[in-house]
């Protein structure tokens, strides 16, 4: 390793590659196969590199915490001396990397979804690797998440109205707070799980270089430990909303999924919707800074995070669906459809009910209304099983649709309940048939037989003559094509 440096060869008037980059804070530059990195003497407040000794600290440190992601990249710090030999300051020494490699400007080819999968097995064996400790973990509960957001949140309120749109503020606040209302029990266990490490902090499409032995993550935050510190899929997600920003959600989405097939954990889509947009809440905070220095590009670019932002945080939503009508109206076909298409769980009554009084679902429990395993008790104790399922997937971050008859309007209110204290977005699909049409399905399914579904014509007619009005709901038609009806159904969800 290189332990000390002429000040004349970082000169980038000597040698024959000149070049270089310059930040606010450092200046990197270029010299053969190497790249110089050096700390400006500034003091900015969350960083003091005023002395010689805090910018060799922070040089080292730099090193340290980055030989996790690229060992082969950062090689060592040395002392930049004069032709004296006295020592005038440090420098960080990387391999140059070349820069038609980076990630961000491989976008958009046929080799994109390649590099994009191998970025992701990287990500996740660093994942794997990294430091897991208490600090971690705090950082990963949902209060230190939400004091980031609030934290984020009160640094671009000022720019509210001169950079940022009033309306998406405001709902990108609302809307980070419901989320996280409702979800203790999800954050409280991935930290359990073990998933809050000491990650990367700042994972840009940029700062990652493709090469054809694989992908080099470089310039992982070293200044303040608490940045890195988090789930790691709020690592990810960083990389997750650049992808988006620069090739669109398709590529995105591809990146989360290879990344979850590779680290082989399982998280609710609403999650990685909650910390895309954080961490795009994050970038939104940082262009309005620099258009409060005069970057021309800024503002726009605060603009178009922010937006980012409020997007996912509405994706992230945590629905409960209360798909209700009498037997044979088509419920349970709809509620199955709305499940297959969202991606969430359906928990079905007559299941539940079964389950509980110790049957298979398919074992046929025939009854007259009110008897055997219909009898009322047994009912009460259904639809509470039925929302105690659906509190246990809501707060994990998992929405839920319940498929049951929903015709009496106590059970209706525990439901709205639940919402309420879940704080899930609750809906209300009543499905509906003509008579004929009723009587025609139930035939059939009892014929074909297997269903965990009992009821008769007669015990529908008794039901569907003895249901109540339920004005909360929008009545779903399904005396039509299913995907009409569907359709009906997807847009009263949102």
């Amino acid at each position: 390793m290189e332990r000390a440096a002429p000040l004349v060869e970082l000169d980038p008037s000597h040698g024959n590659d000149p070049g270089g980059a310059e930040t606010h804070i450092s200046v990197l530059l270029f010299a053969g196969a190497r790249a110089y990195k050096l700390c400006k003497p500034v003091d900015v407040g969350f960083l003091d590199y005023s002395t010689r000794e805090r910018r060799a600290t922070a040089l080292w440190r730099e090193l340290e915490v980055n030989r996790r992601f690229a060992p082969d990249v950062y090689l060592d710090v040395v002392d930049l001396a004069g032709s004296d030999g006295t020592v005038h300051d440090h420098a960080l020494v990387m391999r140059r990397m070349p820069a038609e490699r980076r990630l961000a400007g491989l976008l958009g080819r046929p080799e994109t979804a390649a590099l994009v999968r191998e970025v992701a097995k990287a990500v996740a064996a660093i994942h794997a690797a990294a430091p897991r400790h208490p600090d971690a973990d705090a950082a990963a509960s949902r209060d230190a998440v939400a004091r980031n957001w609030a934290d984020n949140e009160a640094a671009i309120a000022p720019f509210v109205d001169s950079v940022l749109a009033r309306g998406t503020f405001e709902a990108v606040g609302r809307d980070w707070r419901r989320y996280l209302a409702g979800r203790g029990p999800l954050f409280a266990a991935r930290v359990a799980a073990g998933h809050a490490v000491d990650g990367h902090g700042d994972l840009l499409a940029e700062d990652v270089f493709c090469l054809d032995d694989g992908p080099r993550i470089l310039d992982c935050l070293a200044f303040d430990d608490q940045l890195r510190y988090g789930d790691a899929l709020l690592d990810a997600a960083f990389l997750a909303m650049d992808l988006e920003r620069l090739d669109g959600p398709a590529t995105a989405d591809a990146f989360l999924d290879r990344y979850r097939e590779f680290s082989g954990e399982h998280h609710p889509g609403s999650l990685a919707d909650h910390y895309i947009a954080y961490r795009a809440q994050v970038r939104a905070k940082v262009a309005c800074l620099r258009a409060e220095q005069g970057d021309d590009e800024a503002a726009a670019d605060a603009a178009d995070h922010l937006a980012r932002c409020a997007r996912h945080l509405a994706s992230c939503r945590v629905r409960l669906v209360l798909v209700g009508g009498t037997p044979g109206t088509g419920k349970s076909t709809l509620a199955n459809e709305l499940g297959e298409r969202r991606g969430w769980a359906v928990v079905r009554s007559d299941e539940v009910r079964k389950e509980l009084s110790g049957m298979a679902a398919s074992e046929d429990a025939t009854a007259p209304v009110g008897e055997g395993i219909y009898r009322a008790e047994v009912t009460a104790s259904t639809y509470g099983e039925l929302l105690r399922r659906a509190r246990a997937l809501v707060e994990l971050g998992e929405s839920v649709v319940l498929d049951a008859s929903w015709t009496d309007g106590g059970q209706r209110a525990l439901a709205r309940q639940l919402g309420e204290e879940a704080a899930a977005d609750l809906v209300e699909l009543q499905v509906d048939a003509p008579p004929e049409v009723v009587a025609r399905r139930i035939a059939a399914r009892r014929a074909a037989g297997g269903d965990a579904s009992d009821a008769t014509v007669e015990v529908a007619r008794h039901l569907r003559e003895g249901r109540g009005p339920w004005p909360e709901a929008t009545v779903v038609d399904t005396n039509r094509p299913l995907a009409d009806s569907v359709e009906q159904a997807m847009t009263a969800i949102g």
